[in-house]
């Protein structure tokens, strides 16, 4: 059986580049498995790191921000 899977970032203060191309990986991976990525939560400055490498653009991936997040979700 396959699902879906959604990322929590909820309590997450700090990311770099390797947690990007960690997630970029196991996006493919669901990807090719016929299965979504959904990524929640993220703070402001883990927000600015996931729009930077481009995350947020990654086929089958979806970003949403956290309730605060005044720019509207991305897709």
């Amino acid at each position: 059986m396959t699902s879906d899977l959604r990322v929590d970032l909820t309590e997450l203060t700090f990311a770099d580049t390797s947690l990007m191309l960690d997630l970029a990986m196991i996006a493919r991976r669901l990807r090719r498995a016929g299965c979504s990525m959904h990524v929640c939560g993220a703070q402001p400055q883990v927000m600015r790191l996931i729009r930077a490498v481009g995350l947020h653009r990654l086929p089958g991936v979806t970003v949403v921000g956290p309730a605060a997040d005044p720019e509207p979700a991305l897709s």
